[in-house]
């Protein structure tokens, strides 16, 4: 019986953990776009860190990487703050409008890898 309950668990735990994250078949990689502008808000939370850039077309919502990924690469929260210029190169969304998942970002002439 135990041994029923420790599976059921488990199964719970990585299903859910499965569904409560994306894909990133969502976004078209044959078609990088560059977004530089200031950052207009920043969210540093789970799963994924996002920042709203004000680029020369539009605002654009930037999905970052993970923040415990950036803060180990030194894109800590104080870095990618509202009000600094950043540059994101990624790949736009084919779902969400004015939307794009970055593979780099450049902050005060330093690159940080996301991916």
């Amino acid at each position: 019986m135990m041994r029923c309950v420790i599976l059921f668990c488990a199964f719970a735990l990585l299903t859910s953990a499965a569904l409560g994250h994306h894909g990133w078949g969502s976004y078209d990689a044959s078609k990088p776009v560059t977004v530089t502008g200031p950052i207009v808000t920043a969210k540093f939370e789970n799963p994924h860190a996002t920042i709203t850039v004000r680029g020369n077309d539009k605002v654009w919502t930037v999905t970052l990487a993970p923040p415990s990924r950036m803060s180990s690469r030194g894109a800590t929260e104080k870095i990618v703050a509202v009000g600094q210029n950043v540059s994101a190169y990624g790949y736009p969304s084919t779902v969400e409008k004015d939307e794009m998942r970055a593979e780099r970002i450049t902050v005060n002439g330093k690159t940080y890898e996301m991916r």
